[in-house]
């Protein structure tokens, strides 16, 4: 039975056949469910934490 992984930006689940796979010149492997998750990562070093479609969204409590 395949394997489902998760997103390494957003946490989301990605079945089998889907997303993409990034190989880093150090040889650490990245998932994404989608582009939008491998650009915010990759191009815009943006923070999971900060964004709300994330799992890893935070919200500040007052």
């Amino acid at each position: 039975m395949p394997r489902t992984r998760t997103c390494s930006f957003c946490g989301k689940e990605i079945p089998h056949g889907q997303g993409l796979l990034y190989v880093q010149r150090a040889g650490n492997v990245l998932h994404f469910c989608s582009n939008k998750c491998k650009r915010s990562s990759l191009d815009f070093k943006r923070d999971p934490k900060k964004l709300k479609y994330t799992t890893k969204y935070e919200k500040k409590i007052l």
